[in-house]
């Protein structure tokens, strides 16, 4: 009788163990990867970056200081600014666009223009 009842026990601690193991799984470690992603979201977040914050307002980061952001939102001449703190911003919505200089190209003769995609093409005749 003695045996059984500590095979009732192990397998019970087994059990417990298991559930605890399965919980961090499904639970606690996807958290913790989240929490990490935002955090480094966060931290990369530079001026002109478009971002969205827990309260569901859009907009364009202007100016950062210390743990502020200073969003710039609206449309046309109905922009506003609003101040919001680091950890009120919820996800990132679009890079600021890097400010490059036009790629040089070669044209007829040798001469060096800078690369415009804009521009019309040039056609032989």
């Amino acid at each position: 009788m003695n045996g059984a009842a500590a095979t009732g026990t192990t397998y019970y601690w087994v059990m417990m163990i298991l559930m605890v193991v399965a919980f961090w799984f499904i639970l606690i470690r996807p958290q913790k990867k989240k929490e990490k992603e935002l955090k480094n979201m966060l931290a990369a977040l530079k001026v002109g970056d478009e971002v969205a914050t827990i309260g569901g307002i859009h907009g364009k980061i202007v100016k950062i200081k210390d743990d502020l952001f200073v969003l710039e939102s609206g449309v046309g001449t109905n922009k506003s600014t609003i101040t919001v703190d680091r950890g009120a911003v919820s996800r990132f919505l679009k890079q600021a666009p890097e400010n490059k200089e036009p790629e040089p190209m070669l044209v007829d003769g040798g001469v060096i223009e800078p690369k415009d995609e804009k521009a019309p093409k040039k056609t032989k005749k």
